[in-house]
C-alpha cells in the first residue's frame, strides 16, 4: 500500500509531510489527503514511488545515514 509506504520513508528520512508532498507530488496536502481516504491516480503513485526511491538512492550514495 502506497500509504505505508510513505509513511515508512517519513519515518526513515524525517521528512515534513507537507515537504514530502510537495517533492513528491507536487501537492503539500498529498500525504494529509492520503490520510483521509484519497486514492492516487497509477501515474501519480508511481511517481511517488519513484521520487521515495531515488531520494533513498541519493542518500545512500552521498553517505547519508537515514
Amino acid at each position: 500500500m502506497l500509504l505505508r509506504q510513505i509513511e515508512r520513508f517519513l519515518r526513515e528520512t524525517d521528512m515534513p509531510w507537507t515537504k514530502f508532498g510537495r517533492l513528491a507530488a507536487q501537492d503539500p496536502r498529498f500525504v494529509a489527503d492520503l490520510r483521509n481516504g484519497r486514492v492516487p491516480r497509477d501515474r501519480t503513485a508511481a511517481r511517488v514511488e519513484c521520487f521515495m526511491k531515488a531520494y533513498l538512492a541519493g542518500a545512500m550514495e552521498s553517505g547519508h545515514a537515514l
